[in-house]
Parts: structure tokens; sequence; C-alpha cells
């Protein structure tokens, strides 16, 4: 491996076929840092489990390398590669006590007595169960079994953890809660961690860098607010986040910026991100939360006329609904400052920056 490529974990060139002719990982290269959270964020059957699977020995490479720490481990066995993994469904022994749990990692690699009490009780505590370790998992909530599952993945010092959708069978605050948690946990011991979900926010939340997949590729790879602020193409500018969608042409290039005439009618200067020349098609990108309501034109760009078609109130702000350009799914977020008099059916006036709305490749 060249001194480029060195990284505490390396994806080199991966491919990956189950039937020998479709690949489900294309060309896959990403480096990952001792100490860092990274995410690998993208719908069903776009390459992320399997990437994760490689990773953990459970599947093996078509082409390429994975190394761990400059060593290549394609064919070292899952046992051998000193890597802690938590599953969706916590894969617990149902049959052992907490303290059992946890202990069976150590014992398998002939721990002695009194340092098996000792990194047990270490992880119980870092995980708040000091107090659960004759428990079964049945007498435990799912929270609590989740924490279980993570000790039992830290208890044995790993070189790295990998956790594949951990928080899916959690409700909704249960999981809110355990980001929080998981996060303050990698942050106070330094762990890598390699975290797999389709859950945009939980990898907004807790990542360092978020590795955006789709079709076996990566779209793009970041930190969670240059992913949201500056997408790179129209998948991850839709896979992230609420965003508005509008179609045009490109009519003029000027420097950074591109005048595009909209296919509902009217013109807009944008961000040239991912276009090249004058007439090629474009999908334009701009978050709801960039867009301003205005009661009458003021002759700025970017300037256009709308009407309310829906408002919903959600407490710190208000979601409106609008047609704008012909393009009647418009969101924007407007701040709850307890002056709002906006109604259902009201003609506006929206704007935005040209810095804040993307010009991206175009799909339908």
């Amino acid at each position: 491996m060249n001194n480029q490529n060195s990284g505490f974990v390396v994806f080199d060139k991966i491919d990956k076929s189950y039937d020998g002719e479709v690949l489900v990982v294309k060309n896959l290269n990403l480096n990952i840092s001792k100490g860092e959270f990274v995410t690998m964020l993208g719908p069903s059957g776009s390459g992320k489990t399997t990437t994760l699977m490689m990773l953990a020995g459970f599947e093996t490479p078509t082409n390429g390398e994975i190394y761990l720490q400059d060593q290549p481990i394609s064919k070292i066995p899952p046992y051998e590669r000193e890597i802690g993994m938590v599953f969706q469904n916590y894969a617990l022994f149902p049959h052992m006590t907490v303290q059992e749990n946890l202990s069976f990692p150590l014992e398998v690699r002939k721990m002695s007595k009194s340092e098996v009490q000792d990194k047990v009780k270490k992880a119980l505590d870092m995980v708040e169960l000091g107090d659960f370790g004759t428990r079964f998992p049945a007498q435990l909530s799912g929270g609590q079994q989740q924490r279980v599952a993570l000790a039992r993945a830290l208890v044995f010092e790993p070189r790295l953890v990998l956790m594949d959708e951990p928080l899916g069978a959690l409700d909704k605050n249960l999981r809110e809660q355990m980001q929080y948690e998981i996060k303050h946990i990698h942050e106070r011991i330094g762990i890598t961690v390699v975290y797999v979900t389709h859950d945009q926010s939980e990898a907004l939340t807790m990542s360092n860098r978020i590795a955006v997949f789709n079709d076996g590729v990566v779209q793009q790879l970041s930190t969670p607010d240059i992913l949201y602020e500056k997408p790179e193409n129209s998948f991850v500018a839709q896979f992230i986040g609420e965003n508005n969608r509008m179609t045009g042409s490109i009519k003029e290039i000027e420097g950074d910026y591109c005048k595009v005439d909209l296919d509902g009618g009217g013109s807009v200067q944008a961000l040239k991100v991912n276009v090249n020349s004058v007439g090629e098609k474009t999908q334009l990108s701009v978050r709801p939360e960039r867009v301003t309501i205005n009661e009458k034109q003021n002759g700025t760009i970017n300037q256009f006329k709308g009407s309310i078609k829906e408002l919903i109130y959600l407490g710190d702000h208000i979601r409106a609904r609008l047609e704008v350009c012909g393009n009647d799914e418009f969101i924007v977020k407007i701040p709850n400052e307890g002056n709002i008099e906006l109604k259902q059916g009201t003609e506006i006036v929206v704007s935005w920056e040209p810095k804040d709305i993307r010009a991206l490749d175009y799909s339908n």
C-alpha cells in the first residue's frame, strides 16, 4: 500500500459482487482516521451494509483490499481482527446474565478472572448499567439491552467498533437519547467507530464525517455541515434534509454563477456546482430555511410571486407549502417569532440569495 492511502482504516479499490455480474459496491476508496466516527448513510440496497460486513470479515471483497492499521485484513477471519460489533437485534445471549454476556469475549481471550471482573465493571459503568450485572437480557428494556450490546462491543478494548443500524428497533425518544449517549461515549474514549444507518438525522447528529452511498458508490464524503450546506450532486441534496427542487436549462455562465431558465417559467441566478455548459439541463436545490417570505417585490434578483397552499404549525417554526414557479410542493420554514399572520390562499413573494441555490446535475 502506498503512503498516500495511509489511514487507520483504508478501503482500496474495493468491488463486491455476489453473482459475478452485478457490483453492489463499486471501486470504493475510503480512508478513516484513528478516533474518527464515520457513518455510512444511504437507502436500502446502496451498498453500505455490504461495505461494513467486508470490514467485519463476514463478506470478502471481489477486488481490492481493506487495510486496518496498514495491515491487509481480507484474509484474516473476523475473530482475529479485534473489531467490536453492535447489531440492531442486540445479539445478546439470553441464557447469560449481563455480566456473563460481557465476560464472554474476555474469557475467549483467556484473560484472568480479576482482569475480566475489572473490565466488565468498567464497561457497565461506562453505559450507566453498573447495578444491572446480575440481570438477564429478558429483564431489561430495549434501550438497556442496546447499552449492554454496546458495552460488550467495547469491553475487550477493540481496535475498531462497527455498528449496523443499532438504534433501529428503539422508539423515537429513546433512539434520540441513545444517539447522544453513543456520541458522548465515543468522545470520551476516542475509539474509531464505523456506523451504518439509513436515518439522515442520526448520521448528522453523531458523525465526524458521513459517506453517502447510492448504487454501490460513495456520492459524497464530508462533514455533516458541508454535506447539508454544500451537496455536490442532486442525489445528496435530495437525500440529506428537506430540499426544494426546480428544473431548468442553463442560459448563461459567469464565473461561479449561472443564469437558469426555469421549466416552470421565469429565471434564477444560481451557484454553478455541477453544470458545465450553456443549454445543459440542471436540477436546482434550495433549502427551505434559506427562503425568505416578503409582502411585496422590491426588485432584488431571485424574487418570485407565490401562493400559500398549506400551513403547518410545528412549535418553533411554521412549515409553509407554497406554489412557486409551477412547483406546488415548495416548502418554506418560517421561524415562530410570535408575529406570523399568514393565511392559506394568501399571495406572497419569496426570495433567496444566488449563493443559496445550487445548480446540480439533472436527474428525473
